[in-house]
């Protein structure tokens, strides 16, 4: 079967900056693909170069079986994507925005036009939405949104960076269902995310980036294979430790830590014995171990390195000086700095983002639909 996506060497350079390097990446169809990595790793970059929003400096990619972005015209259809944050005309509602998305591009027929829009605000959840304008909307709506937008035209190959960004838990519940069952009816997920928990419930491929390079790419299943390590729960933890002598490698209270292949027959083993058992779990690594393993800090810390150890606490100041006769005397400068309270610089505005441009006055005007979830759209529709 054609893999959904391929890239061969892939390397994009800004300057003297390496952005993504050298990365060979196989993503089978009908998959669920996570992308995981710190901040900076390179996993937006891959993905604008995957869509050809962004031209690689060397390197090769495919998707859907065709050269990227040679044959984006033909490719970019069938895809739907998200890309960092949904954008949108903010004077216009979600429908009217939808509409013009759709309108955009081949494929999108105008009869059936408003049945692809209701079906996708209802897949998202937004059926309800009134004809208030974008502008108006939380930043979940506006989330739905941008994914109702990449849901348009029923993608063979759904990609999407920070799905859930702005989503409150059971919006994203609802999401993880979503792809879920797009996925069971045959849409291939790519899912591009910092967020550990979300990957891990939600794919069954993954792929780490760190530092601009793909440092593993592996089926979640094979990641989480069991470490030969057993934990058993026992009221009688001495029995235990006499039983099974030479075997444990911690303890923890009434908690051992097992050295065993078959939990089974460890249980068996024990209850021959007379040892009663509350509990057996196999302990396997989890994919925030796998990850911590195989990168880095991102590029949003500025040391180099991981979090410093807590400071001792600092001892208490001694007393100032009792006053003198003459009336109550000011601390000098040294003693206000000991005694006075350190106050937080208030925290800088984050720039807004820049909002999309307005449609000119010869009429209303939508991005192409290569530039669905993109952060403003570029030409116009004919």
């Amino acid at each position: 079967m054609t893999p959904a996506i391929r890239t061969t060497g892939l390397t994009k350079r800004f300057g003297r900056v390496t952005a993504v390097s050298g990365v060979d990446l196989e993503i089978p169809a009908g998959v669920r693909f996570g992308l995981l990595g710190p901040n900076g790793s390179g996993k937006t970059t891959l993905v604008r170069m995957l869509l050809g929003l962004v031209h690689p400096t060397a390197g090769t990619v495919e998707m859907l079986g065709a050269a990227m972005p040679r044959h984006a015209a033909t490719v970019l259809p069938r895809v739907g994507a998200l890309v960092e944050s949904p954008a949108a005309w903010p004077h216009l509602s979600g429908r009217a925005n939808l509409r013009l998305l759709d309108a955009a591009g081949a494929g999108g027929r105008r009869r059936d036009r408003r049945a692809r829009v209701e079906r996708s605000l209802e897949r998202v959840g937004l059926a309800g939405v009134d004809r208030r304008p974008v502008r108006a909307y939380s930043l979940g709506m506006r989330q739905r949104l941008g994914i109702a937008a990449a849901l348009l035209r029923s993608p063979e190959l759904l990609l999407l960076d920070e799905p859930t960004n702005g989503l409150d838990p059971r919006g994203i519940g609802e999401m993880r269902a979503l792809l879920v069952e797009l996925n069971a009816a045959g849409t291939t997920v790519v899912l591009s995310s910092h967020l550990l928990a979300e990957v891990e419930a939600l794919c069954t491929r993954v792929g780490v980036m760190d530092a601009g390079r793909l440092v593993l790419a592996e089926d979640l299943d094979a990641l989480r294979a069991p470490t030969g390590l057993v934990e058993l729960t026992t009221p009688d933890p001495g029995a235990a430790l006499a039983e099974l002598d030479g075997q444990v490698v911690g303890r923890s209270g009434d908690v051992l830590v097992v050295r065993a292949a078959d939990p089974a027959a460890l249980n068996a083993r024990l209850v021959r014995a007379g040892v009663a058992v509350a509990g057996l779990a196999e302990r396997r690594r989890t994919l925030e171990q796998v990850v911590l393993e195989r990168t880095g800090s991102g590029s949003d810390r500025l040391d180099g390195g991981p979090p410093a150890a807590p400071l001792a606490p600092t001892p208490p100041a001694p007393p100032p000086p009792a006053p003198s006769q003459r009336g109550d005397t000011a601390p000098t400068r040294s003693q206000q700095g000991d005694t006075a309270s350190i106050r937080e610089a208030p925290p800088s505005a984050s720039p807004s983002p820049t909002p999309p441009p307005a449609p000119s006055q010869q009429g209303d005007t939508a991005p192409t639909q290569s530039q669905q979830g993109d952060t403003a759209p570029i030409r116009e529709a004919p």
